[in-house]
């Protein structure tokens, strides 16, 4: 390596869960680390819940347990899911159990905030890693070293530099790697309720109008809305007062929950599927919504990229002792080990928005009677929630 203010085996330009996943898991695995993210801010005074918040699939429950957060975690704002209920747009339902599975839990429901925390109190505890409150602003890859300049005005080196910098990556964009949009003309719009009914540690989702309403469950009673609307319809969902909004989401769901009261403000954030034509360069590998995009109504968009670091560090961890981390030979086996996974969540995701979207009496018809018969196929519905556990 050339001289420089601070050298470094990897660089990971990009905070939020992910970003902050492979810092840890690579600072763990022997590696000199430098993180250029910051740490998770608090919850504003007087707030009951983070208004973002995710599914942890076992995949991702496994990595956390792998990396010593989950132990870390108040296991109190902690929601296991043992069933899952999907409604049509007709009578049709979908039921999924973890008992007819025959695993612990569907998944897990926590607050992003609350598992980001978590992690940067580990990171604080890793002599290997150093933060960097400052943004990237050049990436010059050379032959022995990926250079990367600061906005502060200093210079820092790493064999391998990995992007976890978001849809709009920064890091994507410098090594060339060509995206496919397509904008879904839909926004999320996110939101926590306290429940009159007890929810049960169900998850329920409708879909209704070319729309999907999910309620995933949250401690003390509470529900956390996940509403994938059109975004002008979207709109005015956002501009409704709190018990507006509660009194609408009563209604698309039927009172399922009894009387909801809002306790965070309603957020949105646009939805659009996002694909590569590659996930690495010389000295360069993207993680998570750097990589891939895709709609929510799974809740597989985080533990998708959770994944992406989990065979990241697997593959360098296997690299064989002549191969520098930033060799383009050990990069291409991890992008080759994530495509398969990536393709089959795009392929389904998309597939499934596109579906119920389709409006006509036909289509409504067909999609419940597939729904009718994937309720019938105890084989079928393993192999989805087996699918959706990663």
């Amino acid at each position: 390596m050339t001289s420089t203010n601070q050298t470094f085996d990897v660089a990971v330009i990009g905070g939020g869960l992910v970003g902050k996943a492979a810092a840890l898991a690579l600072t763990q695995g022997g590696l000199r680390v430098a993180l250029l993210a910051q740490p998770c801010a608090p919850l504003p005074a007087g707030a009951v819940f983070d208004a973002r918040v995710y599914a942890f699939s076992r995949s991702s429950h496994a990595l956390f347990e792998r990396l010593r957060v989950w132990q870390a975690v108040d296991a109190a704002r902690l929601t296991p899911v043992y069933d899952m209920r999907v409604f049509g747009d007709a009578a049709a339902e979908l039921h999924f159990s973890a008992y007819q599975a025959s695993v612990a839990q569907l998944a897990w429901i926590a607050e992003s905030s609350l598992v980001e925390r978590a992690f940067d109190a580990a990171l604080h505890f890793q002599p290997n890693l150093t933060w960097i409150d400052s943004r990237a602003q050049t990436l010059d890859v050379m032959p022995d070293a990926a250079v990367i300049g600061l906005a502060n005005g200093r210079t820092i080196e790493a064999d391998l530099a990995v992007g976890a910098d978001g849809a709009h990556s920064w890091v994507r964009a410098q090594i060339g790697s060509k995206v496919e949009r397509r904008d879904y003309r839909q926004t999320g719009v996110v939101a926590n309720f306290r429940a009159e009914r007890p929810h049960g540690e169900c998850a329920y989702q409708w879909f209704r109008e070319g729309e999907i309403v999910a309620l995933l469950p949250l401690p003390d009673q509470h529900v956390s809305l996940v509403w994938s609307a059109q975004t002008e319809h979207a709109d005015e969902l956002l501009k409704l007062d709190p018990e507006q909004l509660a009194a609408e989401v009563e209604r698309v769901t039927q009172r399922l929950h009894g009387t909801l009261e809002c306790v965070t403000p309603a957020r949105g954030f646009p939805l659009a599927l996002q694909t590569v034509d590659r996930l690495v360069a010389p000295r360069v590998a993207l993680v998570g919504d750097a990589a891939h995009l895709i709609h929510p109504l799974a809740g597989q968009g985080v533990n998708l990229g959770l994944r992406d670091v989990t065979a990241l560090v697997d593959v360098i961890a296997q690299k064989e002792a002549f191969r520098d981390l930033g060799d383009l030979v050990l990069l291409r086996r991890y992008e080759r080990g994530r495509r398969e996974d990536i393709q089959k969540l795009v392929i389904a995701t998309d597939g499934l928005q596109r579906l119920f979207s389709v409006p006509g009496t036909f289509a409504r018809a067909l999609r419940n009677t597939g729904m009718a018969f994937v309720g019938a196929q105890p084989l079928v519905k393993r192999w989805l929630v087996a699918s959706a556990l990663g």
